[in-house]
């Protein structure tokens, strides 16, 4: 199996916050990983991680077979800028609160990166931006902003914009946690059919049904462990550890 992403024994502080305290994931081609966990277990920051908007202090990110970070001489050495712009390519990330620019059109937000960051042809870059937006749902927003659209909107521009990079691997970051539970449905089954296209995806979610449904393996996360991962009706309906049990416990009320 082709192996898209690993990282190996990640270790993050802020200050004296130690938040990552050695975690090691590995992602092949076509799977879906959910990560789940209480608030403050790492989950975010191990995205952010392994999606270069923070710099781990120790451990090593490889995307496929080049090493983004690794540990030497007691030091976390990255590759140079212009290397990273070539592996950034690899992947996209969906944020909780979509950060789509107010000022461009949905259409222009989703050609943006394409065309300024890959320098691909505009007249091309328009078609494929077309059809995500088809995809999503939303090919009558073309020309709308931001503004004028609903969270769940939103979010589907986010994923096209994403997903307009042709990356390799797509995270999201809590891509529900911002939008009321009726829109929270339509970005899930979003997901839910990218998943069943094969996209290879890592999502922190809260939503448990769901990541029960779309996942191939779901890691729980607490205290800046890894504490389980598996089988997601392994995980689900038998887990091992009593802090997962107790977390689940918690979610099933």
């Amino acid at each position: 199996m082709e192996n898209v992403l690993e990282i190996k024994d990640i270790q993050k502080s802020f200050g004296d916050n130690h938040v990552l305290k050695g975690i090691s994931v590995s992602v092949n081609k076509g799977e879906v990983i959910s990560i789940i966990g209480s608030s403050g277990s790492g989950k975010s920051t191990l995205l952010r991680c392994a999606t270069l908007l923070e710099k781990a202090d120790s451990g090593s990110i490889k995307y496929h077979d080049t090493y983004v970070a690794k540990t030497e001489n007691d030091k976390e050495v990255y590759l140079s800028k212009k290397e990273l712009n070539k592996v950034k390519s690899y992947f996209g990330l969906v944020f909780q609160q979509f950060n789509l620019f107010p000022h461009y059109s949905v259409l222009k937000n989703v050609m943006d990166a394409p065309i300024s960051v890959q320098k691909r042809d505009k007249a091309v870059v328009e078609e494929e931006a077309r059809e995500l937006l088809k995809k999503m749902g939303l090919e009558d927003k073309a020309d709308a902003y931001p503004c004028e659209l609903s969270g769940g909107q939103q979010q589907r521009v986010a994923i096209a914009r994403a997903l307009a990079l042709k990356p390799d691997i797509l995270f999201f970051d809590e891509p529900t946690s911002a939008l009321d539970p009726e829109l929270t449905g339509e970005v899930l089954k979003i997901i839910r059919n990218l998943a069943e296209e094969k996209m290879t995806m890592v999502i922190v979610t809260h939503e448990m049904s769901f990541a029960r449904a779309v996942s191939n393996r779901v890691i729980f996360m607490d205290g800046g462990y890894i504490v389980e991962e598996g089988d997601p009706e392994e995980v689900f309906g038998n887990p091992k550890q009593e802090r997962t049990k107790q977390f689940l416990r918690n979610y099933q009320q």
